[in-house]
């Protein structure tokens, strides 16, 4: 999964996230503020919820948490029982789990209309030591998902690292909303909003510099959208930034234009995913894409620092 970090950052401001920046700004008014925080994806995920009731915001909390891990549970690399594991040992799965079914559709949906940027079945690029070998094992359109069998042709091997945290901002929203929170922000290494902030105005989230772990390239105040980063700065494997975790499905290497990409999608599963693609696809494919989606907006940042973002994507905040 997407590491994240945890730093001190400029303008009093505290670093969380994979991409992004929690600003703790003074918060007043009636509502109280309830936090929690737990281990999925191999990472922290952390909630804040505002409420009048105590209890009722803690029950809301634990739903949340509880959807989180559920989707860890089923779709985790690092689980010999999750259903992933057992998919990518046996190459099929029958009666998969409606969620990890959603999860697949969505992927190939994306793959499909990235051309194959995005590909679930990249798995063996990291598991072989041949990578000319492992690229013949990856074609998204080998892998057939229906809500009876998941299958995968021999050899091959999927992975959802780029969909599973975006997809559990949604579950954990979904959940809050069901326990009658109206007021949230969700980290799961991926962020998602409800409402407002305590003081009435909107959740404000910052975008850190790719170069720099301690600056922000753009503040923005959310809008109700989900939103996802991916970086060649979260997992590299060379102090140049050529070769990192993020790898093109077509040649086995990592993409060469982009340090960074921001998505603000209608849910965060969409928006997971399309920042990866879009680091594959570079920015004027990406820009183009994002202009088909509906309320979908990027922000691209190339090796140099340059920018480049879709006529919709948020202005930056003033603090």
């Amino acid at each position: 999964m997407k590491r994240r970090t945890f730093l001190s950052g400029a303008l009093g401001l505290s670093v969380t996230g994979a991409g992004a920046l929690w600003l703790q700004l003074k918060q007043d008014g009636k509502l109280q503020s309830y936090t929690a925080a737990d281990i999925a994806f191999g990472t922290t995920i952390s909630m804040q919820v505002l409420h009048h009731d105590a209890r009722i915001a803690q029950a809301a909390l634990d739903a949340a948490m509880a959807a989180v891990k559920q989707v860890d549970s089923l779709m985790s690399l690092h689980r010999a029982d999750s259903q992933l594991s057992q998919l990518n040992q046996h190459g099929s799965f029958d009666h998969p789990d409606a969620r990890f079914v959603h999860v697949l559709q969505t992927a190939q949906e994306l793959a499909a209309r990235s051309d194959g940027a995005f590909d679930v079945t990249v798995q063996p690029l990291w598991d072989a030591a041949a990578s000319n070998k492992a690229l013949a094992l990856v074609d998204w359109r080998k892998l057939s998902v229906s809500s009876e069998r998941i299958a995968l042709t021999q050899g091959m091997a999927v992975t959802v690292n780029g969909l599973a945290q975006g997809y559990g901002v949604d579950l954990a929203l979904q959940a809050l909303q069901q326990h009658g929170i109206q007021h949230a922000l969700i980290d799961t290494g991926e962020f998602g909003t409800l409402g407002q902030r305590a003081d009435g105005t909107a959740w404000t989230l910052g975008i850190r510099d790719p170069r720099h772990n301690d600056k922000l390239a753009q503040v923005l105040t959310m809008d109700g959208r989900r939103m996802a980063t991916s970086g060649d700065y979260e997992t590299r494997f060379s102090n140049d930034f050529k070769r990192h975790h993020i790898v093109d499905p077509h040649s086995g290497n990592s993409p060469t234009e982009l340090a960074s990409v921001t998505v603000l999608a209608p849910t965060g599963l969409l928006a997971d995913g399309l920042s990866t693609a879009f680091m594959v696809m570079g920015a004027e494919r990406s820009l183009a894409l994002s202009a088909q989606l509906d309320a979908v907006d990027v922000l691209c940042i190339d090796k140099q620092g340059r920018q480049s973002r879709s006529a919709r994507f948020p202005a930056a905040f003033t603090v």
